[in-house]
């Protein structure tokens, strides 16, 4: 499929442009830069709310929800043009492709309304809560036990991993709710305030960086929660998170293909006639080959999982290649390794060390590599469980 043969979705492009064109905020406007991804400077919340206010946040949404009911080759070229200038999406990720977007899919209309349109519009900001010290990708294990009495959840139990948690003003939280149900059955979704007594969040470091304070620890002790803040049907929350994720996947492999790009620009000549600079040029024409033919009639969703590990893998290892091309230079931190656009994310274009070790990232979040290859060998190539 090329994209360039549909005057729609040209005309569409064209529009978005010339609305960067008139509204990019500049490089001073943007001087604060975000420190985790629920943390929101003052100008980016007025850009997303922008955005919002004139459909090109999720354009895929209808207008109440800061898009204009544009079709999917029109999102992806949406997102083409924001790669294309380098300008990060959004500094809260999770809250505007994975928790907003599930709320907008298994909400009611007052979820809607009183959390989902507040993160569109960057009014607040949300996390997610799903893994915990022993329920990373085997999910379904989770321990974190909700009790309803009444019209109350009582939450307790502990999240970790848990990005931007510090920042976040809500936490889209998974919880057990039926400790006798088989374990994929008996959870819950709950809209968890940070702010609610008992909820304590300890950020932590990473490999990435010294000073690299995303990840957290959460601690829900006799958390109150009311029932209305349940997301989705009570013990029906496997299904929201599979959607979560979902909406996660759809288009994740345009952000693994732009990484693919900065890597082919920033190599230099460190690539030059190296078997590995090959190897990741042809990766990413496939990624995006691949990607453009999701967007055809016939196409199958379990082959997101194909884009999803092709993706994230092909970043990890040319970044690594990368990293060991420059030798001893690579490991001096802090480090610039690409250039600076204001709008973007600066994670991208750090030392090859922390480029590096920020690669493990996708190869874990959004469903482990091991969780794809399972999802291909079962639904794609119909091998036994």
């Amino acid at each position: 499929m090329k994209l360039a043969d549909d005057p729609e979705v040209e005309e569409f492009r064209a529009q978005f442009s010339a609305f960067l064109d008139a509204r990019l905020p500049t490089e001073a406007e943007a001087r604060e830069r975000s420190h985790s991804s629920a943390h929101v400077p003052d100008w980016a919340r007025r850009w997303q709310r922008t955005l919002f206010e004139h459909g090109w946040l999720l354009p895929g949404q209808p207008p109440e929800y800061g898009g204009r009911g544009a079709t999917l080759p029109q999102q992806l070229a949406h997102l083409e043009e924001l790669a294309r200038r380098r300008i990060y999406h959004s500094f809260n990720p999770q809250g505007l492709g994975i928790i907003a977007a599930s709320l907008l899919t298994f909400g009611t209309e007052e979820q809607k309304t009183c959390w989902a349109v507040p993160i569109l519009r960057a009014e607040i900001t949300a996390a997610l809560g799903m893994s915990e010290p022993e329920a990373g990708s085997d999910l379904a294990s989770l321990r974190t036990r909700a009790v309803l009495d009444g019209d109350t959840f009582t939450v307790n139990g502990q999240k970790i991993w848990t990005s931007g948690a510090h920042d976040a003003d809500v936490l889209l939280t998974f919880v057990r709710t039926d400790p006798g149900a088989p374990k994929h059955k008996g959870i819950s979704a709950l809209l968890i305030p940070t702010a609610a007594e008992g909820v304590v969040r300890r950020p932590f470091g990473s490999i990435a960086a010294e000073d690299d304070h995303d990840f957290n620890e959460v601690f829900l002790t006799d958390v109150r929660v009311p029932r209305e803040n349940l997301v989705g049907p009570l013990n029906e929350g496997w299904r929201v998170a599979n959607g979560s994720l979902g909406h996660e996947r759809t288009l994740l492999w345009l952000s693994y293909a732009e990484r693919l790009q900065d890597l082919v620009r920033d190599a230099g000549d460190a690539g030059a006639g190296q078997e590995w600079y090959a190897t990741l040029l042809m990766d990413l024409s496939a990624l995006r080959l691949l990607g453009y033919r999701q967007l055809g009639p016939d196409r199958n969703p379990a082959e997101i999982s194909v884009l999803k590990l092709l993706g994230s893998e092909a970043v990890q290892s040319a970044s690594l290649h990368a990293l060991e091309a420059h030798g001893a230079d690579a490991l001096a931190h802090p480090a610039r390794t690409g250039p600076y656009h204001h709008m973007h994310h600066e994670d991208f274009v750090s030392s090859w060390f922390e480029r590096y070790a920020r690669s493990f990232a996708g190869t874990i979040a959004g469903g482990t590599s091991e969780i794809q290859r399972n999802i291909i060998a079962e639904r794609i190539l119909g091998l036994p469980r």
